[in-house]
């Protein structure tokens, strides 16, 4: 594995990724500090002005998708960052009038809040009362004209949003490749949707609003997964010699990640057709070397925010504390703790505590927000404070 550790200049814009024998030496004698960023990447920034600013292409590939998406930064000789992200969104069923969650809690919280809230205006308002007399609050806007993106599928392109900004202060990255989804024609009808017939896919509603955030940090190239002059994804990819594994919900460089390579160095090597010659002559034109890279998995803490309070109320009609994200022992839900128990340390992040008379523990999860355990305040340290992602690297 060819590694390189990426280095900002002293003022913070990048440089040129470095050796690690080299960033380590920099590192001992002074002349640059090692720091972390969000993304999960370690780095060196240097403490004086480097003799040259030159920097080679470095293109990211993004693979957007509806649950998981892929991130790949690729230069002409090393693949220098790799990423699966478990996004946020989630589907939700209804069935039997009960709603059947799947990988998220986003359209959850949103529903469940528009349900509290309807509650809480019913105990408030009195019926009874003239409807000029009761306590309305008037529209403050027209709700039924708008052309906004759904908040579940927005928070999933504001998670990759979020990781891109997070390597383009560390990687001089000359552009963003992003895959769009295209959709079919059903020239019968002239309706747009999916081969299948039932309609959009949920990546399609917000790829052009995430590549126009996408510009203000560099230039973003659209490319589709197939395409008719050989320079889609998926042709690239085979091209390059790439294996894509099947199972999208395995958090490995094959689910996901080998589609951001692909589309990263299809900047580096493309299918052109030969002038003055038949449709035939294709060639591929320019070289591009991927190489095993560090693996990052990316998720969201999946606690829930401050509601309120519980749906139902307990005897007495007292309704206890619901969510949130502090606890009275100094930790805050999503800060990274390492756990001391049976003779090992594991790392793992807060998501909730526990204080009775008897015990104070806190509940540490791991990146999937499974559970470790409950341990006690003596056996916790903390590691780095919540930036609302949980990186982890994979194999």
């Amino acid at each position: 594995m060819q590694l390189r550790v990426p280095v900002q200049n002293p003022d913070g814009t990048p440089a040129m990724p470095t050796k690690p024998s080299r960033a380590r030496r920099m590192v001992r004698d002074g002349k640059a500090t090692a720091h972390w960023n969000d993304a999960g990447v370690y780095y060196i920034k240097l403490a004086a002005e480097p003799s040259a600013r030159k920097v080679q292409p470095i293109h990211l590939g993004c693979d957007p998708g509806k649950s998981y998406s892929g991130i790949a930064v690729q230069s002409a000789k090393v693949t220098l960052y790799t990423a699966h992200l478990v996004l946020p969104f989630q589907r939700v069923k209804e069935r039997l009038g009960a709603a059947v969650i799947k990988n998220g809690k986003v359209i959850k919280n949103v529903r469940g809040r528009a349900l509290q809230r309807r509650a809480r205006r019913g105990r408030r308002i009195h019926r009874k009362s003239p409807f000029a007399l009761r306590a309305h609050r008037q529209k403050r806007f027209s709700n039924r004209r708008q052309s906004k993106v759904p908040p579940s599928i927005w928070a999933a392109r504001q998670m990759e949003i979020r990781v891109i900004r997070e390597l383009a202060k560390v990687f001089p990255l000359q552009s963003i490749v992003y895959e769009v989804v295209k959709a079919d024609v059903d020239l019968t009808s002239g309706r747009k949707g999916a081969r299948s017939g039932k309609g959009f896919s949920p990546v399609m509603a917000a790829q052009y609003k995430a590549m126009d955030v996408l510009l203000s940090i560099c230039s973003v190239v659209k490319r589709y997964g197939w395409q008719q002059d050989g320079n889609g994804t998926s042709q690239i990819r085979k091209h390059l010699g790439l294996v894509k594994c099947k199972n999208k919900k395995a958090q490995t460089p094959a689910a996901h990640a080998v589609d951001g390579i692909a589309l990263a160095a299809s900047q580096f090597a493309q299918y052109r057709l030969q002038a003055g010659v038949g449709e035939d002559s294709r060639y591929w034109q320019g070289a591009v070397d991927t190489t095993p890279a560090p693996f990052h998995i990316i998720t969201r803490p999946a606690y829930f925010r401050r509601a309120l309070h519980f749906d139902n109320a307990a005897k007495r009609g007292i309704r206890k504390r619901k969510g949130g994200t502090i606890t009275p022992f100094g930790y805050r839900a999503g800060d990274q703790v390492q756990v001391s128990t049976k003779g090992q340390l594991i790392k793992g992040w807060v998501g909730g505590y526990t204080q009775t008379a008897k015990s104070k523990k806190v509940s540490v999860y791991d990146h999937n927000w499974k559970r470790i355990g409950q341990f006690g305040l003596k056996q916790i340290q903390l590691l780095r404070r919540s930036n609302k992602l949980c990186v982890t690297t994979g194999g």
